[in-house]
């Protein structure tokens, strides 16, 4: 199930707890530089994301047009996601082509838990609770920075809650991580499937949107990545052969 203003309210004062237990921690020699850093990095990039999905529900409840409307971009948004990020871990369990790496350099025991932590954010996309998918993905790029699943599902989220909330700082955040996936794997289809729709979403950014899509279908996209795409190869009259 979503998380509503409750859960949302109650993620915001762990997450703050957190954060103060890390300093106290780290004061006191607890906490080596890095494990702070890390721990401080991660918490606070959760609290702006939990805090711009609070200020995006309908706690104020605003007429029942504009609930509807923000309904539907949701459940868009979201079933678009659920199908592409199908079709992401499946290919995170193929063998990968030189430059299109999906965790880097860790061990297997690390491998092993962003596996986990990849089914783990699937499973929370399907349920609609898109906090927890982000508090997975964001786990992922902890252990594996370089790990191209998990940045650009978290920068399709961020862009996604940012745009619903009119969020620029996680707008802008969204967009950072989509081209860090993309300069890490330039020739990974899904990463330049979401760069491209987030760009055909952007306001004069049309001209951009449509340059990627003809880079994403250069690169021999899968069926499912081209269901993805439909809508927009069709508003830009671009064809799949």
């Amino acid at each position: 199930m979503s998380q509503g203003p409750l859960a949302l309210r109650d993620e915001i004062a762990l997450r703050e707890a957190s954060l103060a237990d890390a300093k106290r921690e780290h004061d006191s020699g607890e906490l080596s530089d890095h494990e702070f850093n890390v721990i401080n990095a991660r918490e606070r990039a959760a609290l702006e994301r939990a805090r711009a999905l609070l200020a995006a529900s309908d706690v104020a409840s605003p007429p029942r047009a504009a609930r509807v409307r923000r309904r539907r971009w949701l459940v868009t948004a979201l079933v678009a996601f659920a199908l592409a990020a199908g079709v992401w871990l499946w290919a995170s369990l193929t063998p990968r082509q030189p430059g299109t790496s999906i965790t880097g350099s860790i061990t297997q025991d690390q491998s092993q838990k962003v596996r986990s932590l990849l089914s783990q954010a699937e499973t929370d996309v399907a349920n609609g609770n898109v906090v927890a998918a982000l508090s997975a993905y964001r786990q992922v790029l902890a252990l594996a920075p370089r790990n191209v699943v998990a940045l650009t599902q978290t920068g399709w989220l961020e862009f996604s809650a940012g745009s619903s909330a009119k969020n620029a700082a996680l707008v802008a955040l969204g967009v950072k991580d989509l081209e860090g996936a993309i300069a890490l794997a330039p020739r990974n289809a899904g990463a330049r499937l979401y760069y491209a729709i987030v760009a055909a979403s952007t306001p004069g950014q049309s001209a951009l949107a449509k340059r990627q899509f003809e880079r994403f279908l250069a690169l021999h996209p899968s069926a499912g990545q081209l269901a993805v795409a439909q809508p927009f190869l069709a508003k830009f009259h671009l064809k799949t052969t």
